[in-house]
């Protein structure tokens, strides 16, 4: 094995330019993929990651029950809130658990009757995390000791025609399906830049909500928000150990749409990098070919020494391994310095924030994160594509006839 790889070795470098060539331009591609991996995992953060705190939350915790009559937003009280909060705050990678109120409702004013969701929210704990309280366009966010006070989105009070310090009629059912109604201020209108959240939610104090829908004391959910999106497994296990007897759901049951939106994200990638990997192995292909031809002699005289087939076919394949590792390795390297640079520095998409509703979620900078086991995957990848494309040339090599090679000028 060490005379083969020594052997394969040599031959890599009979042609310096070409071998730079071909393992710079794997290198490259890697490159482009390890850095493509950093932006994505940079924009899943940016705007998947405010979306979801946005939407509710990267795991939300419910009263048993409470998944067969979601779509009515029903209002099960959570019995022992404060020992889920204590569970999901004991793990390092939790920021904010938060209590809340969710349920559904109606406000209307001489523009007619919109249907909504109403959320009641812990505020001095959501004012760290949540997107609406970073983007309020006009007037102010919650207090806690907010009495009759509302935060609505930039997208109904157009729809409304209202503005801050107008007052209009909310519609609601308690914990008994009794209407209650109350006439609210608005005090703050928020800007997201998503009109279908902001046409259908508002904001209130907590403290309020448990006294309009008769929840003294109770709250309907916790809402658990994590340092980074993919950390949610075992937080959620944690919950289920320290505090069972609830129901615990990610985003990824909770927001469907939006983990869909991300696997075909990750589908795309796939495809596109076999793509890159396959132009460039069709260079290694063409250079064994290359080395193939320039070397007939060479394997006429290594066959008449006693080299069997399959040990020439093992020789050329060795070739193609090598570059193909030298292109990965040349790809981990320049591809981890680049997202380490950018995850540093950021790298500005404020120009792009208004291509799309989830876009506008962006606040200024994208920071690419490194992912290690996707540079192994693709270093791995790059390998392989390499020795596949060594193969055809490596099984000609081998099919030569040491008498004809011989004679080969």
């Amino acid at each position: 094995m060490t005379l083969f790889l020594r052997l394969a070795w040599r031959n890599v470098w009979r042609q310096r330019r070409r071998t730079f060539l071909i393992a710079i331009g794997m290198g490259v591609t890697m490159a482009l993929l390890v850095f493509y991996d950093g932006l994505i995992g940079g924009f899943e953060q940016a705007i998947y990651g405010n979306a979801i705190q946005l939407l509710g939350g990267n795991i939300q915790v419910h009263a048993p029950g409470y998944a067969e009559k979601f779509g009515k937003k029903p209002l099960l009280p959570l019995n022992d809130p404060d020992a889920v909060v204590r569970a999901a705050e004991s793990h390092a990678d939790v920021v904010i658990a938060s209590k809340r109120i969710v349920t559904g409702g109606l406000i209307t004013n001489r523009e007619g009757a919109f249907a909504v969701s109403i959320i009641g929210v812990e505020t001095d704990k959501e004012i760290k995390i949540t997107p609406v309280a970073e983007n309020i366009s006009s007037g102010r966010y919650l207090n806690a000791d907010d009495g009759d006070l509302i935060v609505i989105g930039q997208g109904l009070a157009t729809a409304m025609e209202i503005q801050v310090g107008d007052r209009i009629t909310m519609v609601g059912s308690s914990t008994h399906e009794q209407t209650r109604q109350r006439t609210m201020t608005i005090v703050g209108i928020y800007d997201v830049g998503v009109p279908s959240v902001e046409k259908t939610t508002i904001y209130m104090s907590l403290k309020e909500a448990q006294d309009l829908f008769g929840l003294e004391g109770q709250v309907t959910e916790v809402v658990i928000s994590l340092k980074q999106i993919g950390q949610e497994p075992p937080v959620m296990d944690l919950i289920n150990a320290s505090a069972p007897g609830y129901e615990v759901e990610s985003w990824v049951t909770s927001i469907p749409d939006l983990k869909k939106t991300m696997d075909m994200k990750t589908g795309v990638m796939g495809v596109m990098g076999v793509f890159l990997l396959g132009i460039a192995a069709i260079g290694i292909l063409n250079l064994l070919m290359m080395a193939v031809f320039e070397r007939t002699r060479e394997i006429g005289i290594i066959g008449a020494l006693g080299l069997k087939p399959r040990q020439i076919t093992f020789l050329f394949l060795l070739e193609g391994i090598l570059i193909g590792v030298m292109g990965a390795v040349f790809g981990a390297v320049l591809g981890t310095l680049i997202n380490g640079i950018l995850g540093i520095y950021g790298l500005s998409y404020a120009q792009f924030a208004n291509l799309t509703e989830y876009t506008a979620l962006i606040s200024g900078s994208i920071y690419p994160q490194l992912v290690p086991l996707k540079v192994l995957e693709h270093a791995l990848t790059v390998a392989v594509i390499a020795a596949l494309a060594a193969l055809y040339p490596a099984m000609e090599a081998s099919r030569r006839e040491p008498a004809e090679a011989l004679h080969y000028v």
